[in-house]
């Protein structure tokens, strides 16, 4: 019988370690990869090719919804599965926005993990229970974020969002290029229309703007 194929995703090492040993004391599944942040879970997606991504919704560098979009699109093979801390109608419709099939919280994960795992690699959407069924249905069959709910990027593209997150995680215009592997110049045009999509006027007011919307923590 194939194993399934499962990279892990958290900042926290031990985090990731208890999931690992729940993952593999089962027998049916194997870790092939386990990521610090998420562009890391980014790479190893590409390269390990795993059945399930386990993303941590709040990591450095890029955020795990921000990852899922990415591998959703570079790896469509692989089902996404995010871990939060937190549970709200918006962070379900974002999941969803994702490419995300999966949305558990960790306190549910002892409990609901490998039931998820199964119910992904079944190819259905698994959620955790206190999840409103009514939002799921509803958000299905409309396929997009409805608008009165609009999405936490606001009107930022993804480029753009990963570079408000290294903003706000204090890196530097020549540390972000290096890290995204474009120019500074193209790193500050992308600042500055944050700033002004945004009215924002100053690096506290952005820092604030990204805890407050949870694309950092």
């Amino acid at each position: 019988m194939q194993l399934l194929r499962v990279l892990l995703a958290d900042d926290h090492e031990f985090i990731r370690r208890g999931i690992r040993s729940m993952i593999e004391e089962n027998g049916e599944w194997q870790v092939v990869g386990e990521a610090a942040n998420g562009r890391e879970a980014v790479e190893l997606a590409r390269t390990t090719e795993p059945d399930i991504v386990v993303l941590d919704i709040s990591m450095p560098e890029l955020n795990g919804l921000e990852a899922a979009r990415v591998i959703a699109q570079s790896s469509p093979q692989a089902r996404i599965l995010i871990l939060s801390m937190h549970d709200s109608e918006q962070l379900v419709r974002d999941v969803l926005a994702s490419g995300a099939r999966g949305y558990i919280l960790k306190s549910d994960a002892a409990r609901h993990l490998l039931t998820a795992l199964r119910t992904l690699a079944a190819g259905k959407p698994f959620f955790s229970p206190n999840i409103s069924e009514f939002l799921l249905d509803g958000y299905l069959r409309r396929g997009q974020t409805p608008p009165e709910i609009p999405s936490r990027r606001g009107p930022l593209s993804g480029r753009e969002t990963e570079i408000l997150q290294l903003l706000a995680e204090g890196k530097g215009n020549k540390e972000i290029a290096s890290t995204l592997n474009i120019s500074v110049r193209t790193v500050e045009t992308h600042r500055t229309n944050i700033m002004s999509k945004l009215h924002l006027h100053s690096v506290a007011e952005l820092v604030r703007y990204a805890m407050r919307n949870q694309i950092t923590s």
